[in-house]
């Protein structure tokens, strides 16, 4: 039988080998990791709006998560948050937020960084599961997406309705969680075209870290970085193009300060000749 430690490093050398594998191919939007049975496609009657009594709900979650979160960041992680200054432009008001999707608690870092009850979570609609888990999540602000279609008029109808309140609403932009990388990875442009559709500015997270010997994230760096305004004088292809590139060159930035090198992507293999 396997040791414990062996099984972790095999653990983590899959990621890596997996994650080399995708970035050799330039598929940075591949979801590699299962997300199990135990979910529900959201339908016309899921309440993306909380009423009473589960607003009760809502407020004890967000409560605890903001009691105990800091701890367990800080113990296990090593978190802190840099550039709040940042959030001085968004003072008040409704935006989005991108942050790169890198562990199964990142939602955590988002809102240790946003607010605990300022932030909601866009998310795919495979997180819409079942038992106490899906119950935290989906009283804590997840927001899932849906292929129904009244379903997806209502998250629409929701998210405004949440920017108008001043709301932070997350967006894994790249689509895919891929655990522990720590390179930028390209942005899908609809949470930019949401920012357009909506007239609110988007806040790019980029979190930095290092490894342990086990590939584990310690001295994570949660970092709010300058917020990326709608280009009014464009066309709003062109709007949510241009703040789509202006977030990732932020992120590529935060990369590049903090490890001290430009992001270097592995080329695909070469072909082999008879």
């Amino acid at each position: 039988m396997a040791k414990k430690g062996t099984r972790k490093r095999t653990s983590k050398e899959k990621h890596e080998k997996i994650q080399a594998t995708l970035e050799r191919h330039g598929r940075f939007d591949f979801e590699y990791i299962p997300s199990g049975e135990n979910w529900k496609m959201p339908d016309e009657r899921f309440a993306y709006r909380k009423k009473f009594p589960e607003t009760i709900i809502n407020g004890f979650w967000r409560v605890f998560l903001q009691l105990f979160s800091p701890i367990l960041l800080k113990v296990w992680f090593g978190a802190r948050v840099t550039g709040r200054k940042n959030l001085k432009a968004v003072k008040g008001k409704g935006a989005l937020c991108v942050c790169n999707h890198i562990n199964f608690l990142d939602t955590l870092f988002v809102r240790q960084a946003m607010g605990y009850f300022r932030s909601f979570h866009t998310m795919t609609e495979r997180n819409n599961k079942g038992g106490f888990g899906g119950h935290v999540i989906r009283h804590g602000g997840m927001l899932p997406f849906s292929a129904n279609y009244t379903a997806t008029k209502n998250l629409i109808r929701e998210m405004e309705r949440l920017l108008k309140k001043g709301k932070i609403i997350n967006f894994y932009a790249e689509r895919a969680m891929w655990i522990n990388y720590q390179k930028p990875r390209p942005m899908k442009e609809g949470v930019f075209t949401y920012a357009v559709k909506f007239d609110v500015p988007v806040v790019p997270i980029f979190c930095t870290f290092k490894k342990n010997k086990k590939g584990l994230i310690k001295k994570l760096r949660i970092n709010i970085l300058p917020v990326v305004f709608p280009d009014e004088n464009l066309p709003r292809r062109e709007r949510a193009d241009k703040m789509r590139l202006a977030a990732e060159n932020e992120w590529k930035n935060c990369y590049e300060s903090a490890y001290g090198k430009p992001p270097e992507y592995l080329s695909p293999a070469p072909d082999k000749k008879d």
